[in-house]
């Protein structure tokens, strides 16, 4: 009988495909082909059918875009370059006569290098000439072309930085310089034979004079600008858009801030090659707020090792640049390493996360509540179908602000670890030589990352990056849920504009004002969703109509949101009304000076055009988290791979593992469940070298140190768990009138911690493989449990028999600690452990390696060295026989005592009790140890050794008999006891058989001992505390 579609779909549902491991790692690393909706996915070539005559900025716009794409891969040849000379093999003098082939061989190696850097030399000077071209194109007086919108500005910007970073990166590698130097050497001796050189000796000066100038892509950038001219205007519009951009913190991601940082002092140098041009910008912009941005970020991270300063920049630049050189107040800046102590005692509080992690603590915390509770109301509107309602719109609304949050959130917290190690680069360690783990040299990346951080600080970074790396969690795991709710507010909040807000500007500010009625209209026509309104609303409504002007259009929002190209142009169209298309307007975008235009309107345009930037990284929402929360820079260190000359630094030199071996080092419970997410910081470092920088050998790198690291991590992590369960089982196992006796008993507790989401883990996301931690310790645990009775064995074979209460005390703790581990973690049995150390497997054998050894020791220290004392029932070591000689005791970890120092001495202090004597106790243990399989085997043993000892002593006795007088009569009392004893040793002829003596009295002793010993064994196992031999 077939079941139907609706009850299988409903049994299905009843299944549940999520598994009991906790999220203790971030969002895990997804690779997309896909473009990002930031980006227009058809190059805006639909911006056309809006005919707002921008066909010259959207071809000007895509070819930027092509170049700044172009740019970044320049950028990753660049910073990973690798000085290929150190790799030159040097020619023995035996093979002299070969060095004309190595020349030929070094030169075609050298020129594959070469061939790069004469490229991006070409490509440098290709941009450089295409971007003054389009800022010349944008600021002709005339201007016939629409232009530029703000997307294009924004690309203008991109393209500058790039350059900004490339010039950066030729002036840091100092390798570069080094290896054309061989490769024009090489070029010399090679191209001797060849003809026509002349074209590429051109060349090779060319590319010489590029790589030896400094800042020399920003020369021929000025210079290009110089050929054209007419670019003052654009530039002072980038300025001000910059300014204002900071001011109002109008980028959500943050290295949409970082971009317009670098360009900053780059533009200013350039827009002011005149005294008229300087006086220009500064009425437009006043100096006060650029030092007060320059002050506020004296370091910008660049790259992941490398930082820019803006004061270093523009001193530097002053010098090719004569008419800025007057600029004093702006050069007079310090650098980072020229501040005054105590204004780099400020920028270090403001840099250093410790400083802040309270509030960001706090942050953290009331974010995930509030977001919690969004969902849930989201969750719960979903579930009821009822028809749109007031409070629909206001869950969805409040769900994109707490996105929009989330947002800026893990912007400001990521933007602080890059600023940190900015800073913390800036900043080098002076003081490295008398940290504890400095040797005697130290390379200048542990300067700036190993040295240069302090405990604290360490614990502060960990902590930021369990934040970033959990909301980036929690926000990507949602995508699905939310995704509707933010479509259907981001179209709501376009709707209520260009219906409703719109609206009544036409009909009260702008009615009669044609030219910018006519751009409201354009507004309208290409972002307006009237099917999503009950009727499309009269374009002018009649001066009558003017009492409906608090009465909004009501519309059904949909989960349509606006491409690229309606962003792109609504924020061209506004900026259009504002500024009326002047590039010369004095003040800002929306300083509303000379401006005819209401505040209370230009209010509603300015934050109408800045939420139309948000909307388009909101919609990429997958990809925005992804860049929010990459951390891979933490681990690259290309430039001090290069300043060291070394192949690479030691794991102990990583950022990533440094924080890894604070959380197992600090054992901070608090800290201990995010000990995997620094794992994360690997993942987005490998995503970055295969997918920004496209270099495997960075790649290998990774992988190389995450294998190594993973294998220390898993190996010190099961001796972390095995410490804690150690020492918890040992504190379970004192003496409670010990601990009631003492004053600081409460040293001997052990503080929680919680390894059991470590338990659970079982699909560890490690550069693309999972793998099963649970498993990993699981295997650990048993080989750990193992050495550590191997070890208790060795220990107590190197002693006497009376450290048989210390060992059965010791196993005791081992096994229970196995007991307290066994009911979170799968291990193997302890009985199976022991009976392997005791190669006690086998169903036959009886003799363990633990009843060997017991019989051992009776049979070569016990009996024949310990005499009885009947009175307290106990056996002690003869004071006339020498000490038996034992191998050393071998030394230990405390985990394999005690777990820790103060319990090894509390547990010690007990044994020390036993240690003197064999008796009752020693006994217990024994017959506790050795259980119902081997004590048979022992007695055995026993009844064995006095039934040899008989057989052997009584061929001796027959001996002593021989001397032995026939008969002794009756003996005279005259000598009085004295002399009865002396005739009778007259009368005992035993002088010759004293050894013989000797030895039938040791065998008589050792006869009488393990029948007392026979005795006190009956005790023990008749006694009420039997039951221990069960087990």
């Amino acid at each position: 009988m077939a079941v139907p579609v609706e009850e299988a779909i409903a049994a299905l549902s009843t299944f549940s495909l999520e598994d009991e491991q906790p999220e203790v790692q971030g969002p895990a690393v997804m690779v997309s082909a896909e473009r990002a909706a930031t980006d227009s996915p058809i190059e805006y070539s639909d911006v056309a059918a809006y005919r707002l005559s921008l066909s010259e900025d959207t071809k000007a716009l895509n070819q930027l875009n092509t170049l700044i794409q172009e740019g970044k891969e320049m950028a990753s040849i660049l910073y990973t370059y690798r000085s290929c000379v150190k790799a030159l093999p040097q020619l023995p003098e035996s093979m002299k006569h070969s060095q004309a082939d190595l020349y030929l061989e070094t030169y075609q190696v050298l020129d594959l290098e070469m061939s790069r850097l004469r490229e991006i030399q070409r490509w440098q000077s290709s941009a450089s000439a295409k971007l003054a071209a389009d800022m010349q194109r944008f600021s002709r007086p005339e201007r016939r072309i629409n232009g530029p919108t703000v997307t294009h500005l924004w690309s203008m910007l991109k393209l500058l930085d790039v350059l900004v970073q490339l010039d950066h990166l030729k002036n840091a590698k100092a390798s570069i310089p080094n290896d054309f130097s061989w490769y024009k050497r090489t070029f010399t001796q090679v191209s001797a034979q060849w003809q026509d050189t002349d074209t590429m000796r051109e060349e090779l000066d060319d590319l010489q004079i590029f790589l030896s100038t400094r800042w020399a892509i920003l020369l021929n950038l000025h210079v290009e600008m110089f050929r054209v001219n007419n670019v003052e205007d654009i530039l002072q519009v980038l300025i001000v858009f910059i300014v204002e951009s900071l001011e109002l913190d109008f980028a959500l991601l943050f290295p949409e801030r970082y971009i317009l940082l670098r360009v900053l002092p780059v533009l200013v140098v350039l827009a002011t090659p005149s005294e008229k041009d300087t006086e220009a910008l500064y009425k437009r912009v006043k100096l006060n707020r650029l030092i007060n941005i320059f002050k506020n970020d004296p370091v910008i991270p660049a790259f992941p090792d490398l930082h820019l300063s803006p004061a270093a920049i523009l001193k530097e630049l002053s010098v090719y640049f004569q008419k800025f050189s007057s600029q004093t107040r702006l050069l007079t800046l310090p650098a980072p390493h020229e501040l005054p102590p105590r204004e780099a005692l400020e920028y270090q509080r403001h840099y250093l996360i410790v400083n802040h992690i309270g509030a960001l603590r706090a942050e953290h915390d009331d974010f995930t509540i509030r977001f919690a509770s969004s969902m849930n109301q989201l969750l719960l509107l979903k579930s009821n179908d009822g028809a749109y309602t007031e409070w629909c719109r206001e869950v969805k609304g409040n769900m994109y602000d707490m996105v929009v949050e989330g947002f800026q959130l893990l912007s400001r917290w990521t933007a602080r670890i890059w600023e940190q190690c900015a800073w913390k680069f800036s900043r080098p360690c002076r003081d490295a030589g008398e940290t504890p783990e400095a040797s005697g040299s130290y390379s200048d990346y542990e300067k700036v990352v190993r040295f240069n951080y302090t405990a604290e600080e360490r614990k502060a970074l960990v902590e930021l990056v369990g934040y970033i790396k959990s909301v980036g969690s929690m926000l990507q795991r949602c995508d699905t849920l939310v995704a509707d709710a933010l479509w259907e507010t981001i179209h709501a909040e376009v709707q209520d504009f260009v219906q409703n807000t719109l609206a009544t500007m036409l009909r009260t500010t702008f009615r009669k004002k044609k030219d910018l009625s006519r751009i409201l209209s354009d507004m309208r026509t290409l972002s307006a969703d009237w099917m999503a309104n009950t009727r499309p609303e009269h374009e002018m409504p009649s001066s009558q109509h003017g009492n409906d002007e608090s009465r909004g259009n009501f519309f059904y929002p949909r989960p349509v949101a606006p491409t690229a190209a309606q962003v792109h142009c609504l924020q061209f169209l506004i900026y259009e009304v504002v500024s009326g298309g002047n590039l010369r307007r004095p003040g800002g975008f929306f300083g509303n000076n000379g401006s005819e235009i209401p505040v209370n309107d230009l209010k509603q345009l300015e934050t109408f055009f800045y939420k139309l930037s948000f909307f388009l990284h909101i919609l990429d929402y997958s990809a925005s988290i992804g860049i929010l929360t990459d951390l891979g820079f933490l681990w690259f260190r290309e430039f001090y791979l290069e300043s060291s000359r070394v192949i690479q630094f030691p794991i102990e030199c990583s950022l990533p593992w440094m924080l890894i071996d604070y959380i197992l080092e600090a054992q901070n419970s608090g800290l201990l469940e995010s000990v995997l997410l620094p794992f994360d910081i690997y993942n987005d470092s490998a995503q970055q070298a295969l997918v920004v920088l496209r270099q495997r050998f960075l790649y290998d790198e990774i992988e190389a140190e995450v294998d190594h690291g993973f294998d220390i991590f898993v190996s010190r992590l099961s001796e972390s768990i095995f410490t804690y369960y150690k020492s918890w089982s040992a504190s379970e196992l004192l003496d409670p009138s010990f601990l009631f006796a003492l004053d600081n008993g409460e040293k001997f507790s052990i503080q929680p911690v919680r390894f059991t989401a470590l338990f659970k883990m079982t699909k560890v996301k490690i550069l693309g493989r999972t793998i099963n931690l649970r498993s990993l310790i699981a295997q650990r645990m048993n080989r750990i449990f193992r050495e550590n009775l191997e070890f208790l064995f060795d220990r107590f074979e190197s002693q006497d028999l009376c450290a048989v209460v210390e060992l059965e005390k010791l196993i005791d703790i081992l096994k229970h600690s196995h007991e307290l581990l066994s009911q979170d973690l799968s291990i193997d049995p302890f009985s199976l452990m022991l009976n392997e150390m005791q190669e006690n497997i086998s169903l036959v054998s009886f003799s363990s390696r633990l009843a060997t050894q017991i019989w051992s020791e009776m049979q070569s220290d016990f009996l024949p060295n310990f005499i009885l004392c009947n009175t307290t029932q106990r056996f002690v070591r003869s004071s006339k026989v020498p000490p038996t000689q034992k191998p050393s005791v071998p030394s230990a970890k405390p985990s394999f005592y005690c777990g820790t120092q103060d319990l090894n001495a509390a547990h010690q202090s007990f044994a020390r009790l036993h240690s003197g004597f064999f008796g009752i106790p020693h006994l217990f243990s024994i017959v506790k140890l050795l259980g119902s399989r081997s004590l048979p085997w022992l007695i055995r043993a026993l009844l064995d050794h006095i039934s040899n000892k008989i057989t052997t002593l009584e061929p001796m006795i027959s001996g002593l008999q021989e001397a032995l007088p026939k008969s002794i009569g009756l003996l005279s009392f005259d000598g009085g006891v004295t002399g009865c004893m002396k005739l009778i040793r007259e009368q005992l002829n035993w002088g010759t058989k004293s050894e013989l003596k000797s030895e039938v009295l040791r065998g008589i002793k050792e006869i009488g001992s393990v029948i007392y010993t026979m005795g006190l064994l009956d005790i023990v196992l008749v006694s009420p505390v039997r039951q221990i031999v069960k087990i």
